[in-house]
């Protein structure tokens, strides 16, 4: 079963919601567009929410890796949520927790960029 993607905007953040499983081929791919399409439609703040994703091998990992750094050197933001404990335990392992910033819900990571932007706005008044 391939990964189905849902995109929903939520206080000026796209949360990407992921559903199945995220493998090496055509599965992977759609994750893949799915980053690249809002990157160029002007996003630059992404959640993917985890919390349906009922495996990840480790083409799948790559492709979160390579969205990660395609969308910072383009100046957008990714953050994970809802990672099942599986999960996290592979990213722990790999050491790709000290990359990512994963939050439990997708509310706190939408939080977590409003936070962000208000902070910004007040160190530019300082």
């Amino acid at each position: 079963m391939s990964v189905k993607v849902t995109i929903q905007e939520v206080d000026g953040v796209s949360v990407v919601g992921l559903n199945g499983r995220i493998v090496l081929g055509e599965e992977s791919g759609a994750l893949r567009e799915a980053v690249k399409s809002l990157i160029a439609a002007g996003k630059k703040k992404i959640v993917l929410n985890m919390s349906n994703v009922t495996y990840i091998d480790s083409a799948g990992l790559g492709i979160l890796v390579a969205a990660f750094v395609s969308a910072k050197t383009q100046g957008v933001s990714i953050r994970l949520c809802a990672l099942g404990h599986k999960f996290r335990e592979v990213l722990q392992i790999t050491r790709l927790l000290t990359i990512f910033e994963v939050f439990d819900t997708p509310a706190a990571a939408i939080e977590s960029f409003l936070q962000s932007n208000a902070s910004a706005a007040v160190a530019g008044k300082q």
